[in-house]
Formats: structure tokens, sequence, C-alpha cells
């Protein structure tokens, strides 16, 4: 029994450590070194002399800092919440149909998910681009000024959003349709029976049997959208990318423009903290929502 024991232990050691390597190699190393070049005024390749907290204490005087964390607080305010009662409305409707035609519809509001980003860009560029675009066009036919949307520092955000919404809400939707259809129809046929009406049925059924899934779904968003780049990088083409500037985007200028490899980490490092605190103090919310449901 002893042997079989140590075995069992073996057999698990090796089957761990393939993952548990990559983990360590992949994940906890860059991150270490994240946090310790945080600390220096290295570039981006090279050592640097310490420096302490000086690059943390320069981020409250930055105002592209400051810029970098509204458009992207604002960005999020435009997206998780929408981007969730979106993908629930359409997974009630996806669910009333049935056979090939609810197939056909899932998988079109699925496509999008599965595109790459440069391939979301090239779509809605021809779409609302200024020049050339089909949006532009139909608003010439409807006697309606042509609107900038990507060079306008007004629309760029919510039209980033938009696009967003539009690509992701497919992953939103199939988890939405897998929470209905693990609910019993007994419930719906009882409830049939005392004469409730669709709302009542919603409000009283659907909505609390699916709110584990709808917390799922906000938090996978959230942290999602507070890493938002490569929309904002590829919409910001020709444009004005510091009115756009996310803090992703802060990152990336930081690093790769200005060879400020310690003050990126910095920033780096705040975002790593920012979306680890808000995910879990989301998730704590929402599981304190729903027992207080019950």
């Amino acid at each position: 029994m002893l042997r079989n024991s140590r075995t069992e232990r073996l057999v698990a050691l090796v089957l761990v450590a393939p993952f548990l390597a990559i983990y360590l190699l992949a994940f906890v190393y860059p991150t270490v070194q994240m946090f310790r070049i945080s600390f220096t005024d290295a570039p981006l390749i090279g050592e640097g002399r310490w420096v302490g907290f000086d690059n943390y204490l320069r981020l409250d005087n930055d105002p592209m800092f400051r810029r970098a964390v509204w458009n992207t607080a604002y960005f999020v305010l435009m997206t998780v919440v929408p981007g969730t009662l979106i993908a629930l409305l359409v997974a009630l409707g996806v669910s009333r149909l049935k056979g090939r035609f609810q197939a056909i519809v899932l998988a079109l509001f699925f496509l999008p998910y599965i595109l790459p980003v440069s391939v979301v860009y090239l779509i809605w560029d021809w779409t609302l681009n200024f020049q050339f675009g089909i949006a532009m066009h139909v608003l010439d036919w409807l006697g309606i000024s042509r609107v900038p949307v990507f060079k306008s520092r007004v629309w760029f955000l919510p039209a980033v959003a938009g696009v967003t919404i539009w690509w992701t809400a497919g992953f939103s939707i199939l988890l939405f349709l897998a929470g209905l259809r693990s609910i019993p129809a007994e419930i719906y046929e009882a409830a049939a029976l005392d004469n409730s009406t669709r709302w009542t049925t919603f409000r009283r059924i659907t909505w609390p049997l699916l709110w584990p899934i709808t917390s799922l779904v906000l938090t996978i968003q959230l942290i999602l959208q507070l890493k938002i780049f490569d929309q904002v990088y590829l919409f910001s083409i020709g444009g004005r990318p510091n009115d756009n500037m996310v803090l992703v985007y802060y990152v990336f200028q930081k690093a790769f423009q200005q060879n400020q490899g310690g003050r990126a980490a910095a920033v780096a490092v705040t975002l790593f903290v920012l979306v680890v605190v808000v995910s879990v103090l989301q998730f704590q919310l929402l599981r304190f929502a729903e027992r207080r449901r019950r």
C-alpha cells in the first residue's frame, strides 16, 4: 500500500511537471522580473540602476497616465455591462429557435469571435472609414454629414467599444446558452401551469438560475476589457493615438517607442494589480448578491 502511494505520487509529479515548468518559465518568472524592473530606470533591453519607487511616484504627475486610466475606465463602462446584456438578449432569442435555423443563427453570431483582430479592423475600417466607408455612403444618401469616427476624440472610444462588443459577444452567447439549457424544462412547465407571464418567468426563474453564468461572463469581460490594446492601436493608425490612450497602449509607448523599460514595467505592475483587485472585488460582490437572492 505504501509502495502504491509512492508510485502514485511519482506518476502525479511526472504528469504535473511539464505544466509546472512551462507555468514557472512563461508566467511566474516574467512576472517577478517585471516587478524587479519596475524599481529601476532600465531601458527596454539591458539593466538599469535602482530608483526605488520613483517610477510609481512619477505616474501621479503624468497627465498621459491619468488620461490612459480614464480612457480605460470609460471603455470598460461602455463594454462590460452592455456587452453582457446584449449577449444575454441574443442568447434568449436564439434559445427559442429550433433545429438547423438555430444552428445557423448561432454560427452567425459566433463567427466574429473566431476572427483575428486584423480582420476585424479591416471589416470595420471598410465600413466606417471617413473617405470610402460603406456607412459614410449611406449617410450621404440620407443627406447627413459624414462623421470621422476613428479620427474624432468624441466618437473613437464608443466606436471601438461597439466593434469590441460585436467581436467578443459570441463567446458570452455560448455561455448563456449553456446556462439556459441547464435549466430543467419542468420548472417552466410548472410556471406555465400557474399562468406565469414571460416577464415573471424570466425575473423569478431564468434570471436567478442564470446568475452564476452572468457573474462569470461579467468577470471574464472585465478582465479582457481592462487589457484593451489591439483595437485601439489599429484604429488609431493615422489618427490621434495620444487622445485615445489606454493603459496597455501606454505601456507599449513607454517600452517600445520611448525605450523606458522601467517606467513601462511600473505601469504594467499597476495594471496587473488593478486587474487582480477589481476582478476579485467584482467576483466577491457578485457572490454576495447571489447569496442575498437566496
